[in-house]
């Protein structure tokens, strides 16, 4: 049948023209099916978003009141944040933070010396983005910028004092002497040279196993600038004692949450390494240590790191008030850690361990780059959920006298400058806010770090 034909046809059933594409029913795409979807897909689920419905009807407009359109924003003393003075509904006394945020960040540290305690934010700021920003130049020198430089940084300049400014000294000549030492040994190949016969002179000399551990040269001129830089301003600002009782506020909170973070995590490998250990007395005192500490509290520890690790040492060389529950922290969080990261070890399968030892590695180079990466991988969610319980649990150092970020607020409550009504609750609020933010950027990083490692095993 011809093209005409079928044109003349009285019931013609080829169309010739495409149809143009019609939009989903919005029973399928669109709002009103993810609704449907996620929000009413069955009887349980719908009574459970009424419920959240009900919640946030009832609640979040009178915390929107309370927090923003009756909130007080400026005022000198409480006279601001009183009903009964200003003649209006009063609602968060955000005027008190704004008064002792100064007090919230620094604690009790000298107001004059208080620089030194920003020059360690900012040294801090700049570890963070290096480690973490995937694309950053030069992240070995990052690593050993947040790893080494930075603490010991922030130890000489956050405690200042005679003993700190002899241990800068010491530091600023060894590092000294490891570059002249560099230098030299940077020279032997050529000067070799000159008095080795002609038949070894095509040995590579550039590969000898000096040159090779001597590379960092970065490192040691990174170390030397900034204890340069540190000596100058001791130099001229000075750098006096400033007590750790003195330290408080925000300080504090990064202080015990950096450190139980960065030892947590070397110890937890370590103690899971150890857990499966074939050596019998490494294994025993790795299982006893792990289930001692995840068998207390988190109080029951500090109160042992308070009271007990100066019975171990001469009176002489007591640990610092700040330095027990330091101590206390990290171990409690080598001990979760150990427990993630076992749990990464075992989901290995076994090929990976007989192909490592197929291709002649030992067994530290096997866990170094083949088992470790594949377990710590695996385990990030716990190993950030890890870090984010051990930053909460920073709280409980007020137990044994320290003032962190939460302990500064509470000192400031009953402060009659500020004594209100809603003082409490405000105070809570900005507690609450800042514990919140923190949290969630550790928890969004982590996904996009999951996501990323996790783009070479989509199949």
């Amino acid at each position: 049948m011809t093209d005409a034909t079928l044109e003349n046809a009285p019931h013609a059933f080829v169309r010739k023209q495409t149809l143009e594409q019609e939009v989903a029913p919005l029973s399928v795409a669109g709002p009103v099916a993810w609704v449907r979807n996620n929000l009413f897909s069955g009887p349980v689920n719908s009574l459970m978003t009424l419920v959240c419905l009900y919640i946030v009807v009832t609640s979040v407009p009178d915390l929107v009141r309370f927090y923003l359109i009756d909130a007080v924003w400026s005022g000198a003393n409480r006279d601001a944040c009183l009903a009964d003075k200003i003649g209006r509904p009063v609602g968060a006394c955000w005027a008190y933070i704004a008064d002792r945020y100064q007090y919230f960040i620094y604690g009790s540290y000298p107001v004059t010396q208080r620089w030194r305690v920003n020059i360690v934010f900012v040294m801090f700021a700049l570890g963070v983005v290096w480690m973490l920003w995937d694309n950053a130049p030069l992240k070995k020198l990052g690593a050993f910028f947040f790893f080494v430089t930075m603490p010991i940084s922030a130890y000489l300049l956050l405690l200042g004092g005679d003993g700190a400014e002899s241990f800068l000294r010491f530091l600023i000549l060894l590092t000294f002497g490891l570059a002249v030492l560099y230098l030299v040994l940077s020279f032997v190949p050529s000067l070799a040279r000159l008095w080795m016969p002609p038949a070894l002179l095509d040995v590579e000399i550039a590969a000898t196993p000096w040159e090779r551990f001597f590379q960092p040269k970065r490192l040691i001129l990174m170390a030397l600038v900034i204890f340069g830089l540190i000596a100058v301003l001791a130099e001229t600002a000075g750098l006096p004692r400033v007590d750790t009782g003195l330290w408080g506020g925000m300080m504090v909170t990064f202080l015990i949450a950096a450190v139980g973070i960065v030892f947590s995590l070397p110890l937890g490998v370590v103690l899971a390494l150890g857990r499966r250990s074939k050596l019998p007395i490494i294994q025993l005192m790795s299982v006893i240590f792990i289930e001692f500490v995840r068998g207390v509290p988190l109080i029951t520890v500090l109160f042992m790191a308070n009271t007990m690790l100066p019975l171990f040492v001469p009176q002489e060389y007591s640990p610092d008030r700040l330095l027990r529950p330091l101590i206390g922290v990290a171990l409690f969080a080598a001990a979760y850690m150990a427990e993630v990261i076992r749990g990464g070890l075992q989901a290995i399968p076994k090929g990976q361990y007989e192909g490592a030892m197929s291709l002649g590695l030992g067994y530290w180079q096997m866990m170094r780059l083949i088992i470790l990466p594949q377990a710590l991988r695996i385990v990030i969610p716990g190993i950030v959920n890890t870090f984010i319980g051990l930053f909460k649990d920073t709280t409980l150092v007020t137990i044994v006298g320290i003032f962190d970020f939460l302990r500064t607020i509470e000192a400031t409550l009953v402060d009659p400058t500020w004594s209100t009504p809603t003082t409490r609750a405000t105070g809570y609020a900005f507690a609450a806010v800042f514990y919140f933010l923190c949290c969630w950027g550790m928890s969004r990083y982590s996904i996009a770090v999951e996501k990323r490692l996790a783009a070479g095993q989509r199949r």
